[in-house]
């Protein structure tokens, strides 16, 4: 899995919700600028920023990472 894969499934799933980032980071505890970032591929998120994704998203934290890996 690489950072490029990562930020497209989560774009994909936040855009499945029909949430801008700004609803995603909100539920999610995070800023929005970062989000962006994040889904840019120009950070690299931490484990915990994941967790949160996850929970914000309503999937377990496995399931996005194996979404990653069927890219």
């Amino acid at each position: 899995m690489t950072i490029k894969e990562f930020a497209q499934v989560l774009r994909q799933l936040r855009e499945e919700k029909g949430w801008s980032q700004e609803q995603l980071a909100e539920r999610a505890d995070l800023n929005r600028s970062y989000l962006g970032e994040v889904e840019r591929a120009n950070a690299v998120p931490s484990i915990i920023t994941v967790s949160k994704l996850a929970r914000a998203l309503d999937i377990q934290m496995s399931t996005l990472i194996a979404r990653c890996e069927h890219i």
